[in-house]
């Protein structure tokens, strides 16, 4: 049965200000198998993932990342037919170049909530290293330990991470011109989205 995610999120959330930047799309959650966690909301909420947005501006990149690794997609529907959940760890727009540490801490209550809602999780895709701290702070809640552990993502990337029956993965931010730009970093994205893919698949990682 579909689900409206910002519905389901609403009363997970700490703070008013937040509910503007929660996820407005509906989807089937058994049917997500992925979900690629990124750094924060954009300033406009119509520029999100599932932004209102002719062309969300958080899509300019997302789209071109897949197909370099191999995947044909133009629409955001194209990723939830796949079983590709998009979100962002930070639940309100950051206002400098780093993200304060009490919005991060806001935030989470509300990002796990948000993993919650899929209960056929295979993979996690952390997208920056925002997500990754996200991502472990939940972990360790969890579990006592940290999901992936400190260290340049170049290193960790090569590595395999599992956390509560997920695999993870380490990547870079997936949104903002400076990916376009950063060749080398592009490249590394799109080979994990790619080995992210073949292992949904069943068709295990090269």
């Amino acid at each position: 049965m579909a689900i409206s995610v910002r519905e389901s999120l609403m009363d997970t959330v700490g703070s008013p200000r937040f509910l503007a930047y929660l996820s407005d799309v509906s989807l089937e959650p058994e049917q997500i198998k992925t979900v690629m966690i990124n750094e924060a909301v954009p300033l406009d909420p119509v520029e999100d993932f599932y932004g209102s947005a002719l062309a969300p501006a958080y899509l300019e990149t997302v789209f071109p990342l897949f197909r370099e690794a191999g995947c044909e997609i133009f629409r955001i529907e194209e990723l939830l037919h796949m079983g590709i959940y998009l979100t962002n760890a930070v639940k309100f727009p950051k206002r400098d170049t780093t993200v304060p540490k009490e919005l991060l801490e806001e935030s989470l209550p509300v990002l796990e909530m948000e993993l919650g809602l899929f209960p056929n999780l295979r993979t996690v895709m952390l997208m920056g290293d925002v997500a990754k701290k996200a991502f472990n702070a939940i972990a360790k809640r969890k579990t006592g330990k940290a999901a992936v552990p400190s260290g340049p993502t170049y290193k960790l990337r090569s590595q395999e991470f599992w956390c509560c029956g997920m695999r993870v993965f380490p990547s870079y931010i997936m949104t903002g011109k400076n990916i376009l730009i950063e060749k080398s970093k592009f490249q590394m994205a799109a080979d994990d989205i790619r080995r992210m893919l073949q292992m949904n698949e069943g068709k295990g990682i090269a």
